[in-house]
């Protein structure tokens, strides 16, 4: 009797596989349309069919990013096990957007050092403040040839105090300070450090006229222009000095920081907190202060001075402005003896 034939080994269902090809498809349509809410629905699917699937497990987290859910992106890194792709510096970048500085810096030190991880540890070291550390990195990113570098090189410049390199840099970088709206307005507070008052003022109008100019044709609408625009109306109202524009930085200044549920009252309004170095976010209550002062609102001014003052505990400001207020108010007794117990505290 002859033996019987084997049998063939029965082959797969295929249905699966052309259903995360096409998944794979579409997802690849919607990351490329920049609708990225769409493609996390879909890789969700494509996990769904094949868990773990890495490929589709990269494109999630980084749609999630680029749809600012940065929380859910972070518990999706922290919950991927027995991956074999490292997403380190993605992990590494939410921990940055969430303002957890110090743990984004330490899960930087792990990685490989890049052009990448460099940038990202240059923004960390910014919103620390830490400037001098964060000018010799962007020294080094100087020579990767990097878009947009000069913007975060000449603010950078402008926070300590070296102000005056500014234009040397944009002349060895091969710029102009009006090739974009940031780096117009970071040129011109750079002038306004050295006091050039009327160059900074036509500087700023520039940076106005170009940031309008690109918002509107990226489609922002002009609620959110007015906004992302604000701070170069405050920096306006400061060089021109004058009544009628202390209350058009005050109406700028009123949507920048708001009453909130923080603990001392007021917030930076829609995130700035997260996008703004420390000197910055202390540029604009100052600013808020003394454009109260000039508008004789005294009552509001002194409401912010007590918020100043619990926020940047470490800095003299604070003090200062609240013997502003002393003055304002004719207590002279009261300003030199706040500016006194400072003075001892601090010799």
């Amino acid at each position: 009797m002859a033996p019987k034939a084997k049998e063939k080994p029965k082959s797969s269902p295929q249905q699966p596989t052309v259903a995360i090809e096409d998944l794979f498809t579409n997802l690849n349509r919607h990351v490329h349309n920049s609708e990225f809410e769409k493609a996390v629905k879909i890789a969700d699917q494509v996990l769904t069919i094949a868990a773990g699937d890495e490929d589709a497990l990269n494109c999630k987290i980084v749609a999630l990013i680029k749809a600012d859910n940065i929380d859910l992106a972070l518990s999706t890194i922290q919950s991927s096990k027995n991956v074999t792709v490292d997403f380190g510096f993605y992990k590494a970048y939410c921990l940055y957007r969430q303002n957890k500085l110090d743990e984004a810096m330490d899960s930087l030190s792990s990685l490989e050092r890049t052009s990448a991880t460099m940038q990202l540890e240059t923004q960390i070291l910014y919103r620390l403040g830490k400037m001098e550390p964060c000018m010799d990195l962007y020294q080094k990113l100087q020579n990767m040839k990097i878009d947009s570098l000069e913007i975060n090189i000449v603010a950078g410049l402008v926070s300590p105090g070296r102000a005056f390199e500014v234009q040397g840099t944009l002349n060895a970088l091969k710029v102009k300070p009006n090739s974009s709206f940031e780096l117009a307005y970071n040129n011109a507070c750079s002038l306004i450090e050295r006091q050039k008052y009327v160059e900074a003022e036509q500087q700023l109008l520039s940076a106005r006229r170009i940031g309008q100019e690109t918002l509107m044709e990226d489609n922002w609408v002009d609620d959110e222009i007015e906004m992302e625009l604000a701070p170069i109306a405050v920096k306006l109202a400061y060089v021109r000095q004058g009544p009628k524009d202390a209350s058009d930085g005050l109406r700028k200044l009123d949507k920048l920081i708001e009453k909130g549920n923080a603990a001392h009252g007021f917030q930076l309004a829609r995130g700035l907190d997260l996008k703004l170095s420390s000197k910055q976010k202390e540029a604009i209550y100052t600013n808020r202060v003394l454009l109260l002062l000039h508008a004789s609102r005294l009552d509001q001014a002194r409401e912010l001075v007590t918020a100043f003052s619990e926020v940047f505990t470490g800095s003299v400001m604070p003090t200062l402005l609240q013997a502003a207020v002393f003055l304002e108010e004719n207590k002279a007794v009261k300003a030199e003896e706040i500016l006194g117990q400072f003075a001892n505290q601090f010799p």
